[in-house]
């Protein structure tokens, strides 16, 4: 018998009666689930999904490279037609409000991959289209897009000087006090605005205008005081944009040229650049726009790259925004650790191999500014070795100290370099940020490029909460500095109503969990008033159901917040939070425990079809497909286990 197998049957041999034996029964078909989903590697990976601007843009960028695809294209409209909305429109997450620059890009990719104007899909979403605004109220990305097929004018698109690579890192503006994924962005958008690309196509879009096209329809809207940053910086880009249309630009090709070498540089070993759709779409479009052979290495390893986003999902072809193998893959063998499974078992063996080799040992851009840090931390992806993040390495960090590696040279070196790389990338202010630290240049979202508002990458509540849980899990306490640093910020950065934000999951659940867990590990007193407040929080948000859920629109609207129909993910956020502050007795955890049992699937997992995962809030969103299955295991799990330790310690009295 294998040690899987063996492992699984042991939790078979011993039914239990009541809540405790659903539990354990549910906690075997979720394991069984997850030991068959493991790759042969070691990882596991799982959809991660954004909206339709994703297969929109796929089709743009081929339309610039002159490529022709249309099997794919095909089937990338079959999904684009299966997303609309009855209003015509596609939304930025499931069953969210229709957004007018998803849908505009969703109409230009069906036109140009060969629907007609009057088709009854086009002519809904012209509607809606007309009904916000029209063209003139698109995004920004929405207008550079369409600028560069001639259906946006050049004069509605923020000046973008590629001179901006020149900037020194001590400058307060430089592309090191953006977020790395603004910065991976930013770079071949700028070398793009220096040689934009101009493609002829039969296709059109004028029809979208409302009215005839006037330049004061799309220009950018000032701020109603008279003195405003953003109103400063709509003057700056009129500078720009008139210094632009001068001949002598005395930096210009320096700029490129620098550009150029930032952008090869830092061209992952897979084709990718950061990771991230933005970066590696724009980066192979504007290393072709400066004249790179297609048959250049970097193009054809970038193009490779973009095409390794492609995925089968639900029966429909799906580009993803980003992969997840690292994320998916300790939250999955975290979750097993907690549910019981032996840490000598075969799968999480397979797991800490995968997860050891993927670690960096280069600097990255996140050494700018802390040169003095030795490397050592995971980026979320295959290959991202510019920037790790501190998320993903807290994480797989509490994994690997669980596993027998964690005795091994080459385990005891990876929790080294990992441990003092994550928690070296402190703030100032005590908390962290995911790529960065210090990344705090709030103006950057004043810029008119910025209507993201995901120019920074500051501290947030759910990764400090995250980095107090690591800390916890390696011995230190509250007498820590960095830990008392990072209590402070969650203790300045508590809402009024007792809850957290949540920058990476939808929303204040999130946040909140992390939070606790956070000060749980780290040894907080958990009756502190400040704890118990956030604690009735999670308990008087509970669904009469049992579960939890909270709406996405909870970042426009924080009336809402905690508020939702109730989903696996975010029952078991809660639940994890609850458990942490208060352990597995009481009223509210139980019947969250009863709502992830009576609904899981027979194939032990669970189905859940919102979005529960945060890009950038407000503007872009995410489905993880795994989340609805590793979260509930993981709270489960923790349940049980903190049910048999409490009755140990009643034993011992």
């Amino acid at each position: 018998m294998s040690g899987s197998e063996g492992r699984l049957a042991l939790v078979e041999a011993a039914p239990e009666e009541g809540l405790g034996g659903q539990v354990a029964q549910a906690i075997t078909r979720a394991t069984q689930y997850l030991a068959t989903t493991q790759h042969a590697l070691g990882y596991w990976q799982a959809p991660l999904e954004a909206n339709v601007t994703m297969e929109a843009e796929y089709v743009f960028f081929n339309r610039i490279l002159g490529r022709e695809k249309p099997d794919f294209e095909r089937r990338i409209a079959d999904r684009l037609m299966a997303l609309q909305q009855e209003d015509g429109s596609w939304p930025q997450y499931k069953e969210g409000p229709g957004n007018l620059s998803t849908t505009i890009e969703a109409y230009f990719a069906l036109k140009l991959v060969g629907l007609g104007a009057d088709e009854p899909a086009l002519r809904r979403a012209r509607d809606f289209i007309h009904g916000k605004g029209g063209l003139a109220r698109a995004g920004v990305f929405t207008r550079i897009w369409l600028s560069y097929f001639g259906q946006f004018p050049q004069s509605g698109v923020p000046a973008m000087p590629v001179e901006l690579c020149l900037l020194p890192p001590w400058s307060p503006v430089n592309i090191y006090s953006m977020s790395s994924w603004a910065r991976g962005t930013v770079v071949p958008l700028t070398l793009l605005a220096a040689h934009r690309p101009e493609v002829r196509t039969p296709v059109d879009v004028g029809e979208l205008w409302s009215g005839v096209p006037r330049p004061e329809d799309w220009a950018f809207a000032r701020s109603p005081e008279l003195v405003s940053w953003r109103n400063f910086f709509l003057g700056v880009d009129r500078a720009l944009k008139f210094v632009g249309r001068s001949a002598w630009k005395p930096l210009r090709r320096r700029a490129v040229a620098r550009a150029i070498e930032w952008i090869v540089r830092h061209q992952d070993t897979n084709g990718q650049w950061g990771g991230i759709q933005p970066a590696m779409i724009n980066s192979t479009l504007a290393l072709h726009a400066v004249g790179f052979a297609p048959e250049h290495p970097a193009i054809v390893s970038g193009i490779q790259g973009v095409e390794d986003f492609l995925i089968e999902s639900e029966g429909t072809l799906m580009y993803q925004p980003c992969v997840s193998p690292n994320w998916d893959t300790a939250l999955a063998a975290k979750a097993l650790l907690e549910s019981g499974m032996d840490p000598s078992h075969d799968v999480l063996g397979r797991a800490a191999e995968w997860l050891v080799a993927q670690q960096i040992f280069r600097p990255g851009d996140w050494s700018v500014y802390r040169p003095e840090l030795e490397p050592g931390g995971w980026a979320f992806e295959f290959a991202n070795d510019h920037y790790p993040d501190v998320d993903d390495s807290a994480v797989i960090l509490m994994v690997l100290r669980e596993l027998p590696v964690a005795g091994t040279p080459a385990g005891r070196r990876s929790i080294a370099y990992g441990l003092n790389w994550t928690l070296g990338m402190q703030s100032v202010d005590g908390g962290y940020g995911a790529f960065d630290v210090n990344n705090t240049f709030s103006l950057w979202n004043r810029i008119p490029f910025a209507d993201m508002e995901a120019m920074i990458d500051p501290p947030t509540e759910d990764l400090t909460g995250r980095l107090l849980h690591c800390m916890g899990s390696f011995g230190y306490g509250m007498d820590y500095g960095r830990a008392r640093r990072a209590v402070e910020f969650l203790k300045r950065t508590q809402r009024p109503d007792g809850s957290w934000w949540g920058r990476w999951g939808v929303n204040f659940i999130y946040g909140t969990w992390a939070a606790l867990a956070g000060l749980e590990a780290i040894g907080e007193d958990m009756k502190a008033p400040y704890v118990r407040r956030a604690v009735d929080w999670l308990t008087a948000h509970q669904n009469p159901d049992g579960g939890w859920g909270e709406t996405i629109a909870s970042y426009d609207d924080e009336n809402l917040a905690g508020r939702g129909e109730s989903t696996a993910s975010q029952t078991a956020w809660a639940l994890l939070g609850l458990l942490a502050a208060d352990g597995p007795h009481g009223r509210s955890v139980e019947r969250g425990i009863d709502w992830l049992v009576q609904r899981q699937g027979p194939d032990g997992t669970w189905a859940e079809r919102l979005f529960t995962g945060t890009g950038f809030p407000r503007h872009f969103y995410l489905r993880y497909h795994l989340y609805k299955h590793y979260f509930p295991l993981m709270a489960l799990g923790q349940y049980r286990a903190r049910l048999a330790g409490a009755e140990q310690a009643r034993a011992g009295r």
